[in-house]
């Protein structure tokens, strides 16, 4: 007859509990995994998945998991886990950004849609910018990427009441710079290529002043700016693959690999 003790059972029990809650708390909150259209229970079953698979293979934290102690090493675990969601996630609403930048100058802030991986609304460039980056994502492997390093990160991070220092947690606040530069990044060069058409557009209204520019000109600078948006289209994703290599980076980092 099969007999378990109630040490057996909760060392079971920690051995999958916290992988769960890690992976749990950064698919909730990643790119990809927590857009709009994907169910919770899904990501929750995802990561339940991943945590039994990679359960066996570290080593079991030496912690009662009902415990004071318990209670800090799983708040640590979800920290751990949105830390390295939030890295990912900046790259994309870096992207975004920038798409609604250029929308603005180009004519285009008011076209607004439902964007279907976060389920509120942005513009059509913005939107644009986002399934671009998110196909380039899923084309180099990034979702494979991510759960690797969170496979591995039980190993040069262990689960316990030690988790990110004050050093770590400070290096993914200096992270939040990137949303803006990558912001800049992409919407500059179109951002200037707009800003002479608008200056030609100015010494024209002062060359000919019974023009009615506003129907004029308002064609002239979408069909410039499409005709930027498919120019620039190479140079966004190459952008967005740096930026991606580098949020990889700090991760490792983060997790001492």
């Amino acid at each position: 007859m099969l007999s378990l003790t109630s040490g057996q059972l909760e060392a079971w029990f920690v051995q999958y509990f916290f992988p769960f809650i890690r992976i749990g708390a950064c698919f909730l909150a990643a790119p990809v995994f927590a857009a709009n259209f994907v169910p919770a229970r899904v990501r929750l079953l995802l990561a339940g998945a991943v945590a039994i698979i990679i359960g066996p293979l570290i080593p079991v934290p030496a912690i009662t998991p009902f415990s004071i102690e318990g209670v800090i090493a799983t708040v640590q675990q979800i920290i751990i886990g949105v830390a390295v969601a939030f890295v990912l996630q900046l790259i994309f609403d870096a992207l975004a950004m920038g798409g609604q930048l250029l929308s603005n100058t180009m004519g285009l802030g008011f076209a607004y849609n439902v964007d279907p991986l976060r389920g509120v609304g942005t513009p059509v460039l913005g939107q644009l910018y986002m399934i671009l980056v998110t196909l380039t994502f899923l084309a180099l492997n990034g979702h494979l990427r991510l759960i690797e390093l969170l496979a591995q990160s039980f190993t040069t991070l262990p689960s316990g009441a030690q988790g990110l220092g004050s050093e770590q947690l400070w290096n993914v606040v200096a992270w939040g710079s990137q949303l803006f530069s990558g912001a800049v990044m992409v919407a500059l060069p179109g951002m200037t290529a707009l800003l002479v058409v608008n200056l030609a557009f100015g010494v024209m209204s002062r060359a000919a002043p019974s023009l009615n520019l506003f129907a004029v000109g308002f064609p002239i600078s979408l069909i410039f700016g499409l005709i930027i948006i498919y120019i620039g289209l190479p140079a966004v994703q190459a952008t967005f693959v740096g930026a991606l290599g580098e949020a990889f980076g700090l991760i490792q980092g983060l997790l001492g690999q």
